[in-house]
């Protein structure tokens, strides 16, 4: 779960004014987009203010289509594919891009993280269209705000957040969010989750966006939808790695992008297809956005080189590779780090230790040790109590600290034997003693033990590991099972149990935001005769070609599922009565235009449609699909090839637009 800010922090933060927030006409369309009877002419008129974000906004919608619709060409046009809260979201995004896109914080690298941000919108939006798991002109918000986080940081406090960041690159082994929390008590992972939540994005993004850097300790259920956009986040936030990166190190990282991909359920070959595409659309984005791009590879090169890279490493999943370096180490001994500001004992201790085998490393003085400790990561590290800078409870506590230093296994030298300070030392993280003047022996049984520890650990890691690549590869399955469950396999369309679980989950959102929540139950007409004429081949072929008519005849954050022999479901988020109508109509009119050949004898198709939309009288979603249901029953009553509503239909009003524009609340 996300870790709430101190909300009279945030809101002491935002009181400042030095939060970063949206100017111009982004401020004027968030305005504008929280009123409940919001025009499009008039949101499409502001919008018109921008002609930069204006490009932007075509772009994004053209890249929610599939490649046989029509591109949008219009702000008008725009607006019916994305809808009002998309375009919100996206006008605080772009205005950010625009406002902050350099400041005052010097280790922050601005354009980096601005061009960060849009590939993972970019990779969002398309892993969506794969994985449904939200629609994808919201998931391409989320992958552009995920991180905004630190930005926020580095503008509020620039001095610093700059020293964070440089202490960050100097050890490594520390986490950023540590760090920040220890200067600036919150982390931007906490930051990015208030400001989502305050700007108005569903909770289940704001987690997503909190948790996503740490994918291994996410509690979600492995499929869940919130698990689902998790693994997203952090797959597109890879895919950006690899899209930024020096060419030399992108056949590795495509490896922990195949492999972060498979924990979706989709394959090498989709993600070579999806990379593709995001570097065709990142190209085109850099170069509207003014951000610095370089030309990439086809992927399918960066795959087969990250195979080979695997299969003379060992094999896939890194077995081989874990082997290899197994046996490095085992020739190698333990990487010892001795810590002592006496010089004549590290040279005494680092003889005995190198005839044994081990690989030695020397530090002078605490602070050094813990400097070099990050850097090299020993498997023991034998440290002098007293030293100048730093002794070595003290640093045995700041190595605990951090995840690096929580695995290295400690001797203390000593030649203070109270029982007192024996145990400080041991609370403080200590694994064992060696009193001074050390004994070879005694010493070498104490290293015997510690590396029976240490090899126990290196056993339990890799176990481990091997659960997590089992849990990896059943997940898959899993994965490839429940796609299996909810998929109608005649038409690629969802089936009956998983539109009643999206149902369920639209009709618990409409509740939440008050928009409304539009539903169509689809007969195909006379599907029953054709069946008894022509043959169970040619119904196929009917269903077949009409799922396919009404696919491309709907908007994209419409969501079609077949629930029976003949009869389909639509789901319109975000939609009036009204537009539903228009929306069936459509439909109607697209299966009308289909002939099927049956042994060289045309049969023309109809469909029956039933609207209804969410209303006080209906107390769950089952009643939503009755109501549309009965709409249909009433289609077929007046002769078929009609789209009816048991409802009652607003007036109409007379568009006021010069070119034609809707008149406000319908989103066709």
């Amino acid at each position: 779960m996300a870790r709430a800010i101190d909300i009279s922090k945030f809101e002491q933060i935002k009181a400042s004014g030095d939060l970063p927030s949206p100017r111009g006409v982004a401020l004027a369309i968030m305005e504008m987009t929280r009123q409940p009877d919001i025009a499009l002419t008039d949101l499409a008129r502001v919008i018109k203010g921008d002609p930069a974000f204006v490009g932007r906004l075509i772009k994004a919608a053209n890249g929610m289509l599939s490649l046989e619709r029509r591109p949008a060409a219009s702000v008008q046009e725009a607006l019916m594919i994305l809808g009002v809260p998309a375009v919100r979201v996206m006008a605080l995004g772009f205005s950010l891009l625009n406002e902050y896109s350099s400041g005052n914080c010097r280790e922050f690298d601005y354009r980096n993280f601005w061009s960060t941000s849009v590939l993972m919108a970019l990779a969002m939006q398309l892993l969506a269209q794969r994985t449904r798991v939200a629609a994808p002109d919201e998931t391409f918000c989320l992958g552009l705000l995920a991180r905004i986080g630190e930005l926020s940081l580095a503008t509020l406090y620039a001095k610093g957040y700059a020293e964070v960041l440089k202490e960050h690159r100097q050890f490594p082994g520390t986490r950023l969010v540590d760090l920040e929390q220890r200067d600036f008590v919150m982390d931007h992972r906490e930051l990015t989750a208030a400001m989502l939540a305050d700007w108005g994005l569903p909770s289940v993004f704001v987690e997503a966006a909190y948790c996503f850097e740490q994918p291994e300790v996410s509690e979600e259920v492995p499929g869940s939808r919130e698990h689902i956009l998790q693994q997203s986040l952090t797959l597109s936030q890879s895919i950006a790695e690899l899209c930024l990166t020096e060419e030399l190190e992108r056949p590795h990282l495509m490896v922990d992008v195949v492999k972060r991909g498979t924990g979706l359920g989709l394959d090498t070959e989709v993600m070579v297809a999806l990379c593709d595409r995001l570097a065709k659309e990142w190209g085109e984005w850099s170069q509207m956005l003014r951000l610095p791009s370089s030309p990439l590879k086809p992927f399918d090169e960066l795959a087969k080189a990250a195979s080979e890279s695997g299969s003379a490493s060992g094999g896939s999943g890194g077995s081989g590779q874990d082997a290899a370096a197994s046996s490095t180490e085992a020739a190698k001994g333990l990487r010892i780090l001795l810590v002592d500001d006496d010089a004549s004992i590290r040279s005494v201790l680092r003889g005995v230790l190198e005839r044994a085998g081990h690989q030695i490393f020397e530090a002078q003085n605490g602070r050094t040790g813990l400097e070099l400790a990050l850097e090299v990561q020993p498997h023991m590290m034998i440290v002098d109590w007293v030293m100048p800078e730093m002794d070595g409870v003290e640093l045995t506590r700041a190595l605990r600290k951090t995840r690096i230093g929580r695995a290295i296994y400690i001797l203390l030298l000593t030649s203070l034997e109270e029982d007192e300070r024996l145990v400080e030392a041991f609370e403080n993280g200590v694994d064992d003693f060696v009193s001074k003047p050390v004994k070879p022996k005694v010493l070498a049984a104490r290293l015997r033990a510690g590396h029976r520890v240490i090899r126990l650990q290196q056993e339990v890691d890799k176990d481990r590991e091997e659960i997590r690549r089992f849990a990896a590869e059943l997940a898959v399955t899993n994965r490839r099972l429940q796609e299996v469950a909810l998929t109608d396999s005649l038409t690629g369309f969802p089936n009956r149990r998983y539109a009643i679980d999206r149902l369920a989950q639209e009709w618990a959102s409409s509740q939440r935001s008050r928009l409304p929540l539009s539903c169509m139950v689809i007969d195909v007409d006379a599907f029953k005769q054709i069946n008894d004429t022509y043959g169970h081949d040619v119904g196929d072929q009917v269903l077949m070609q009409a799922s396919g008519a009404i696919k491309q005849a709907l908007r994209s954050q419409d969501v079609v599922a077949r629930v029976g022999g003949d009869e389909f479901v639509v789901i319109c988020p975000e939609t009036s009565l009204e537009a539903a109508v228009v929306c069936g109509e459509r439909l109607r009119k697209a299966v009308e235009r289909l002939q099927v050949d049956a042994a060289g004898t045309p049969i023309s198709l109809s469909i029956s449609v039933g609207v209804a939309t969410r209303d006080s009288t209906m107390p769950d979603p089952d009643a939503l699909v009755k109501r549309a249901d009965q709409g249909a029953y009433l289609a077929k009553q007046r002769g078929r090839n009609k789209v009816g509503t048991v409802q009652a239909l607003a007036p109409r009003v007379p568009a006021k637009t010069p070119n034609g524009g809707q008149p406000h609340g319908v989103r066709a």
